[in-house]
């Protein structure tokens, strides 16, 4: 009887993971996948670096499921970006904000 004791605690745990920091990406290879100039690039690489900054301080803010899924919904093309984790974050949350 007690033998399958931690397969039941092990089953009650959540299964959804928690980020508990911002995900790294690696902004060089999403703007090169963008294409364009050396002056595209670097905006790009300037507008990633200022996203990457804005959901840090309110990141424990947003609910885990948002972030799981605006992190799965941003990864899908193998080129993730902060600008688009960043929008998919303040959508989820002006939603919640809109439908109180």
């Amino acid at each position: 009887m007690l033998m399958h004791l931690p397969i039941v605690i092990f089953a009650s745990l959540p299964l959804t993971p928690i980020a508990d920091n911002v995900p790294k990406f690696d902004i060089a290879r999403e703007c090169r996948s963008e294409g364009g100039s050396q002056a595209v690039l670097d905006k790009c690489a300037a507008d990633e670096a200022d996203a990457r900054a804005q959901p840090q301080p309110q990141w424990n803010q947003f609910s885990a499921a948002d972030k799981t899924v605006c992190i799965q919904n941003t990864s899908t093309d193998g080129t993730p970006s902060y600008v688009e984790l960043l929008t998919c974050l303040e959508m989820a949350r002006d939603v919640k904000k809109s439908s109180k």
